[in-house]
């Protein structure tokens, strides 16, 4: 079993790039694949409970998420100072997540067998 973080560096909308992180994910899970998911940059977005994407026709990435604990994903990042640096708090989020420093996502990368960003 490889151990896999996979990095979700974009906002939710405006390119597939968070849904194609996503998809990547639950294809490994299904792989038995040891998965974590660190949501750092504008990928904090994705965490964001108030997402309305219904406005711009289009399912909301938060309600995906959701699904990761029916796949055995269950270690899920935030990158603290990300949040910090976009006036969101923990509090803000609709998806339990550890909040962790930048530097400990570094050490979480090392300890990875692979690690793919989005």
């Amino acid at each position: 079993m490889k151990k896999i973080l996979v990095l979700q560096k974009q906002a939710p909308y405006g390119s597939s790039l968070a849904r194609d992180g996503l998809d990547y994910v639950l294809t490994s899970a299904a792989y038995d694949q040891d998965i974590s998911m660190a949501f750092i940059g504008d990928g904090v977005w994705q965490l964001v409970k108030s997402q309305q994407p219904a406005e711009i026709k289009q399912k909301s990435q938060l309600a995906a998420l959701d699904v990761l604990s029916l796949y055995d994903v269950e270690k899920l990042y935030a990158c603290h100072e990300d949040l910090n640096a976009r006036g969101l708090s923990p509090q803000d989020l609709g998806v339990d997540v550890t909040c962790i420093s930048r530097a400990e996502i570094k050490q979480l990368m090392v300890e990875q067998d692979h690690v793919i960003g989005f």
